[in-house]
């Protein structure tokens, strides 16, 4: 397997597929990098070069008791990016994904990025506050904790239903999403999974999102179940200084999935252009 080691000795699993401009995909708790697997094989058979790494903890990279947090997945995004030496790449990032993206942005600047690409991402701020108070409220989060720390394998299983959309009315199911699902979500460990709640519900990307100098996509559904658009997306592409921002109508959390073919085509537009 492919894979790089860190500065703190952890080991960061990926997958390079194509060639030509690289695009690089931040996946989502608690997935993998197998959840752009859609997207990568489209993106490579038109010519780009299509990179997705496990963050740490989750998938097939190391399960570390240290570095769980928001800003250690961004250095270690960075590292990767070194590595292969690459340069003009665009970075993809899906919810807490995007959240590794925008952070990077902020850590590491733009000087081997033309774009970037937000795809139900949570910046700036998922909890609610004084200055957020739309926002999710904290037992929604201590109940995410308690299901991974009771029964996660159940959890990752009922999870699957809001993620895409699958409690609306005129939904088909689709197992096979959900099985999917499951399997990525159980390779995470439970210490990576645990400590990535609290970096997906609590950071602060507001600042972040300011500082972003290059063209963003922001793709969001307005069914999102996970990450409500109003206090992310539409939030977000009122900070960041040239972002389009384009909504799915009944778009779930899980797009990349339910909308592979559509978001497969607007990423090739936007990164085309």
């Amino acid at each position: 397997m492919s894979s790089i080691t860190t500065k703190d000795g952890t080991h960061i699993y990926y997958k390079d597929w194509g060639k030509g401009q690289p695009i690089v995909f931040s996946h989502g708790w608690p997935l993998s990098a197998d959840a752009w697997e859609g997207q990568m094989l489209f993106l490579a058979n038109n010519g780009y070069r299509c990179i997705a790494h496990d963050r740490r903890g989750h998938g097939r990279s190391s399960q570390p008791s240290f570095g769980n947090d928001m800003d250690t997945y961004a250095d270690d995004l960075a590292e990767l990016i070194e590595h292969l030496d690459l340069t003009n790449a665009v970075l993809v990032g899906h919810s807490t994904g995007g959240g590794e993206v925008t952070r990077y942005l902020k850590r590491h600047g733009s000087t081997r990025v033309t774009k970037a690409v937000l795809v139900g991402a949570v910046p700036p701020t998922m909890l609610k506050s004084a200055t957020n108070p739309n926002g999710v409220p904290m037992d929604v989060f201590d109940g995410i904790r308690a299901g991974v720390l009771g029964d996660r394998s159940q959890f990752f299983k009922d999870l699957t239903v809001p993620f895409f959309g699958f409690n609306r009315e005129g939904v088909t199911v689709c197992p096979g999403f959900q099985d999917g699902f499951w399997f990525q979500s159980m390779q995470c460990g439970l210490i990576g999974a645990y400590e990535c709640i609290k970096q997906f519900s609590e950071t602060d990307f507001t600042e972040d999102l300011t500082l972003i100098d290059v063209p963003t996509l922001i793709v969001h559904g307005d069914d999102d179940q996970i990450v409500p658009i109003e206090i992310t997306a539409i939030t977000a592409a009122k900070l960041v200084k040239d972002a389009t921002l384009l909504i799915y109508k009944g778009g779930s959390h899980g797009i990349p999935y339910t909308d592979k073919d559509k978001l497969n085509i607007d990423l090739l537009d936007f990164i085309a252009r």
